[in-house]
């Protein structure tokens, strides 16, 4: 029955996630008919129109620890419901540029926000043994956004010149399902304890999502964890340093993968590879596909092979699979080429970062800390997340794509240096034993 219960409040924070995946690629649809819409540059286009939902994810990731660990975790998953629906009512609205970039700033704050706070509260409700697996709930519902989003872009691409109002739009049904489905999950009890002091009830829920947990030990890690909370200490204090690197180093690369930049820019990828705009998005629907396939994989062996394993495959795959793109544009290899080796990319990406970097994050800072430590790897992320993509557009029109993917490959070897020298696996350690571990 427990399984049960943490498994729907699980799915029901994690579908934060669909609505990140599918606000982040849904504008991919819209790019090319925004642009002759409003005969905006390539710059103005790309770090405006594009980007704002992206300058509001980072302010959204830097500022997300706030409410997540001062309303508690289920207040700030209410309120970012909330920053969707009014997103995609807006920006599907929109009669210029400056507007429709407000409403997309908006949607970004609940994007960014929720990489802080729903992994923080899935991680904190679920039993070690099942923690990867229930946390990357979140990274399955990104991918599954991303597919969905494909796909209705796809559908509602003959819709005519306004069809990308629909595109847009169509993002409030779940925005509406998904906070209607947080008012029926309950706080996290590790948050109820260490920021609240609330012992009676962190008790009582700890108890009921896990029978098996060492009730009396946590507790008593978490008491100290209370008391540290009250002294004021930050992620920045020098005993939280190397999770502090971690979280730096996994979100760096997570980003100089280049797969944000990817996601965003899909279609005109393709079409540049010399694929028709309909082929273009269809083949967009295939790697929205592939996405899913290989994070359900990745899902079912976090638990068992660990993160580090997956953080292996990932980066060979990686460097493979854009050596192989970069190499393919350089020699102006037309067809199918080049989106094989990006569905590749794609397989790569989902079974290693896609699944383990929510995952990881939220596993090597302390409960007081969390929310700090979960808004600063989200914040890193984001910020590359928003200036790589938005320079894309710019950079394909100077440079070409080629020396760009092979820039992509050359990260991704050190992504791999990295993990084989610092990355400590988390695999099946309770969180207050990690928290000893590393500090």
């Amino acid at each position: 029955m427990y399984r049960r219960k943490v498994f729907f409040w699980s799915l029901s924070t994690a579908l934060a996630g669909f609505l990140f995946g599918f606000d982040t690629v849904v504008i991919s649809g819209a790019d090319l008919a925004l642009q002759a819409l409003w005969q905006t540059s390539a710059f103005f286009h790309g770090t405006v129109v594009m980007a704002s939902a992206l300058w509001g994810t980072v302010l959204g990731a830097i500022l997300g620890g706030l409410p997540t660990d001062r309303l508690g975790r289920k207040k700030t998953l209410l309120l970012i419901g909330v920053l969707y629906l009014v997103s995609a009512l807006g920006s599907a609205l929109a009669n210029d540029p400056w507007v429709f970039a407000a409403f997309r700033f908006i949607g970004g704050l609940g994007v960014g926000s929720s990489t802080v706070a729903a992994p923080a509260y899935i991680s904190e409700i679920a039993p070690a043994k099942d923690r990867g697996k229930l946390v990357a709930l979140y990274q399955f519902n990104i991918v599954l956004g991303i597919l969905v989003a494909f796909v209705s872009n796809f559908l509602l691409s003959d819709l005519g010149p306004q069809a990308w109002r629909w595109m847009l739009g169509v993002e409030a049904v779940p925005a509406f399902v998904y906070t209607l489905l947080i008012w029926m999950v309950p706080e996290s009890p590790r948050w109820l304890l260490v920021v609240k002091g609330d012992e009676a009830r962190a008790v009582d829920l700890l108890q009921l999502v896990d029978p098996n947990i060492d009730v009396q030990q946590a507790v008593a890690q978490l008491r100290r964890d209370h008391e540290q909370t009250l002294h004021g200490e930050t992620i920045f204090d020098p005993k939280y340093r190397l999770p502090l690197l971690l979280a730096l180093f996994i979100a760096f690369f997570n980003q100089w993968s280049g797969i944000n930049a990817f996601l965003y820019y899909a279609p005109r990828i393709f079409e540049a590879a010399g694929l028709g705009q309909k082929s273009a998005l269809l083949s967009s629907v295939g790697i929205g596909v592939v996405n899913m396939m290989c994070t359900l994989l990745g899902m079912s062996l976090i638990d068992r092979v660990g993160r580090r394993q997956l953080m292996y495959v990932g980066s060979v795959g990686y460097i493979i699979a854009l050596t192989a793109v970069a190499i393919a544009f350089s020699k102006g290899v037309g067809g199918f080429v080049v989106p094989l080796f990006l569905f590749l990319f794609i397989a790569s990406h989902a079974i290693g970062q896609g699944t383990v970097i929510w995952v990881f994050i939220s596993e090597i800072f302390p409960t007081h800390l969390r929310g700090q430590g979960q808004a600063f790897g989200s914040a890193v992320h984001w910020i590359l997340a928003a200036a790589i993509p938005a320079l894309v557009p710019l950079l394909f029109d100077q440079i070409g794509p080629a020396p760009v993917f092979g820039l992509f490959a050359f990260m991704m070897v050190g992504q791999l240096l990295w993990v084989w020298q610092m990355m400590p696996e988390t695999k099946g350690v309770p969180l207050e034993m990690l928290e000893r571990q590393l500090h």
